[in-house]
This record gives structure tokens, C-alpha cells and sequence, in this order.
């Protein structure tokens, strides 16, 4: 049943009643029962918090550890569960190592950089703003011709692309535009051996030798490989009169996580009243997590590329108060950012919290009148 109470709106996100703002309250993401709460005053004008419940920013890219040699050594953690271990990592050129993990899929969001992946089903080159998308159990190395940051997601579960319903396959990205390794060994034929595999499995490496280059695959047929996938290919979707929710640009799921690409798109401008800027809203079945990839974060005030901000279950968030006033002008977003929602809720690791900002969850606080 739906009810309706007091001072509220004909159409959720559209002309809010004066003096009020609106706060979205949903059950499973943005998926499940929900009801729309029309509030006096914003719920994160807060102006203390005391305990470990708060919003949370920092740069990965100052992440202690990222500087060393070693390309495992230098993958740095800073947010984990039960499913997802959600890490920095900095490569300045070839591994010395082939590398497979047998405990998660992974998925490598190139921030910076460019190079090659070789891996079993063939060699790949990457550029700034690829996802690269590798199945548990397949081996892998990287050769960085240009100092490569990525954002390295480890999931517990396969990676899958999220069914798109009734606007169709092709929406967003066409399936055609993933590119897929082909076999060639002709690159790596003057390398001398031996050849090291280093393998995870339950945390733990492992070091295989050969005397042969384990990546020897001469052809592959199936349909479980290498997934590459720039933002350049994704097709956001908009809609000129109606705020979507975030998981309108999904472009990967597991069963306890959601990955979506924010990017550039036109704003709600085919109506005054409807809003631009995200709307209000309680965390209650999902941690939230965003990187700044690249562009103008219109949503937040002081984030740079290569920022994350951390907003966990049971504490509300929404745009800081300059965007807010910022965005009245403004036709459409200039952002590319990365979302991380996870059903489960995460833990910030030592490394997060050396260089988390003590303030950030004071920037909402200019609501106060």
C-alpha cells in the first residue's frame, strides 16, 4: 500500500515544497520500498558527530606504501569486507612476475598511466579511464610504459555486467565495444627465463617457477576472459526532466556489490522544478563509496582526482551546501567518478585512516543557519 501525508510533492524529486528539502528512504539501494521524507532542515546539517559513524575522505594517491617496487607490495587496501577488498596501487615499469589470484576477480580502473597487460588469453594495452576486468585464476603482468595508478577492486564473487531490462542490452555501453585479448607470444619471445607466477590464495603468496613463460597460450574459445572497457565507450543515461538514482549507471554487479560510472551528461533542465544535484539520502542497506577519477565533482566542495569519499550505512549524505547553489546555472556535469556500493559494510584500514581529513564531515555544516 501507499500512503501520503502532510506537505509533500505530486512527483518525487521535482518541485519540492518551499522550505523544505527532500530525503529519499529506501530499502535495498534505490530498488525497494521507499518513501520520500520532506524535512526543515537538512538531515546532514549536523554539527557534531562523536563516534565512528561519519563521512569519511582522503587521497589515495598519498596512501603510505604506494612508492615501493614491488607491484603487490605497492597494491595498498583501504576499504574491506566479507566480499570486496578495494585497494591503490602505483606501477613505474614491468613487473619482474606474472601474478594470479586465486581468491577474487579484479577489476583495475586505470587513473593514470598507460601500458601493456599480458595475460593468459592474450596482450591487452591500457590507457587512463579503462576498466580491466580479470577473472579469478588468470594470469596477468603489467608493463607500465608511463607511471600506471589504478584502483584495484578484489571481489569475492564474478564480476558480471547488470541486466538492463527493458531499455535493452545495448544501452550504456554496447557489448561490442569490450575489448578482448588475442593469443601473440612474438613480443615476448627475447625474454629469457626462468619465469615466476607468483599466486594468492587465502592471503598468502605462493611462487611457481618455470623454464618456460607460463602466458604460452597460442588460442582461446568461450565466453569467461579478459574484459576491457574505456569511460570513453559509456553512454550515460539522462533524463531531462527527472533525477535518476546512481544505479541508472551500473555497469558492473555482483551479488554484493554494484559498480557505477558517473559521466559526463546533461543536467535535469527541462524543468525548473526538477532537481539537479543528488538528492538526499539514508544509507540503510549500502555503503557508499566514490572516486574522483577526473573532471569537476559538481556534488562536493574540495575533492580533487584521485579522492574518495566513504559515506557508510546508517548516516545520511547528499550534495555539500556550495553545490547546491553552484548548480542553479549550470546545462550539465563535467565528472567522471566511479561509485562502489556494497550490501555489507566496510572497514577503513590503518593506511585509510594516516591520511583520512579530520573535517570532511564538518563540510556539510554551512546548512546551519
Amino acid at each position: 500500500m501507499y500512503y501520503s501525508r502532510g506537505k509533500v510533492t505530486r512527483q518525487a524529486h521535482v518541485d519540492i515544497p518551499e522550505g523544505t528539502v527532500e530525503e529519499e528512504y529506501a530499502r535495498k539501494g534505490f530498488f525497494g520500498r521507499t518513501s520520500h521524507l520532506y524535512r526543515s532542515q537538512p538531515p546532514v546539517a549536523w554539527t557534531q558527530i562523536e563516534g565512528d559513524l561519519r563521512p569519511e575522505a582522503f587521497c589515495t594517491e598519498k596512501l603510505p606504501g604506494l612508492d615501493q617496487s614491488d607491484y603487490l607490495a605497492a597494491r595498498v587496501p583501504f576499504l574491506t569486507n566479507e566480499d570486496v577488498t578495494i585497494s591503490m596501487s602505483r606501477l613505474q615499469g614491468s613487473m619482474p612476475y606474472y601474478f594470479r589470484n586465486a581468491d577474487n576477480d579484479e577489476i583495475l580502473f586505470v587513473h593514470r598511466g598507460e601500458g601493456t597487460m599480458e595475460t593468459d588469453f592474450g596482450p591487452l594495452s591500457y590507457e587512463k579511464g579503462d576498466y580491466l576486468v580479470i577473472p579469478r585464476g588468470t594470469v596477468y603482468r603489467l608493463h607500465a610504459t608511463q607511471v600506471t595508478s589504478a584502483l584495484v577492486i578484489e571481489s569475492r564473487d564474478e564480476v558480471e555486467l547488470p541486466e538492463r531490462g527493458i531499455i535493452g542490452r545495448h544501452a550504456l555501453f554496447d557489448p561490442e565495444v569490450i575489448n578482448v585479448p588475442t593469443p601473440s607470444q612474438e613480443a615476448f619471445l627475447q625474454e629469457e627465463g626462468p619465469w615466476h607466477l607468483k599466486i594468492q590464495r587465502q592471503g598468502k603468496i605462493s611462487t611457481v617457477t618455470y623454464p618456460f613463460n607460463p602466458i604460452n597460450t597460442v588460442g582461446w574459445r568461450g565466453d569467461l576472459t579478459v574484459w576491457q572497457l574505456n569511460v570513453r565507450d559509456i553512454r550515460p543515461i539522462a533524463s531531462e526532466r527527472y533525477h535518476l538514482p546512481p544505479s541508472a549507471h551500473a555497469t558492473f554487479m555482483m551479488p554484493q556489490v554494484m559498480i557505477c560510472t558517473f559521466l559526463p551528461r546533461p543536467l535535469e533542465t527541462g524543468d525548473p522544478g526538477a532537481l539537479k544535484v543528488p538528492f538526499f539520502h539514508s544509507n540503510i542497506d549500502f555503503d557508499e563509496v566514490l572516486f574522483y577519477h577526473d573532471g569537476d565533482f559538481f556534488s562536493r566542495a574540495g575533492i580533487e582526482p584521485g579522492m574518495i569519499t566513504f559515506h557508510p550505512q546508517g548516516i545520511h549524505h547528499g550534495p555539500h551546501p556550495a553545490a547546491t547553489e553552484n548548480i542553479k546555472d549550470k546545462l550539465r556535469t563535467e565528472e567522471q567518478a566511479v561509485m562502489i556500493d556494497t550490501r555489507r559494510p566496510l572497514s577503513m584500514t590503518a593506511q585509510a585512516k594516516q591520511i583520512a581529513l579530520p573535517n570532511y564531515w564538518k563540510t556539510w555544516m554551512d546548512y546551519v543557519k
